[in-house]
């Protein structure tokens, strides 16, 4: 594994553990900031951020879905296969 790799990892591995809910009262905040384009490194952390709280969003409806779909099917999650269909979270535009 190069060093971005686990670079990458390990800053996957730390925002995996952050709670949503506290993310979402940030929302707003980011994206009013994302909005406002600077040519400064706060705009762009902005971005990031912004784009950090949505990935844990989709992450936290995927696996509610599939933990959902195995609740369904009687037993828990396995290895996923061929996906049925394409699964697409609520997102909204932002400009």
């Amino acid at each position: 594994m190069s060093k971005l790799e686990d670079s990458l990892n390990k800053i996957a591995e730390n925002i995996r553990h952050l709670d949503e809910a506290s993310l979402m009262a940030l929302w707003e905040t980011y994206k009013t900031k994302m909005e406002n384009f600077s040519r400064t490194p706060e705009w762009e952390k902005s971005v990031i951020i912004f784009a950090i709280i949505n990935a844990v969003r989709v992450k936290n409806a995927i696996f509610n879905e599939e933990m959902l779909k195995a609740q369904k099917k009687g037993g828990a999650p396995s290895a996923p296969d061929k996906p049925d269909k394409p699964h697409k979270p609520p997102l909204r535009l932002v400009k």
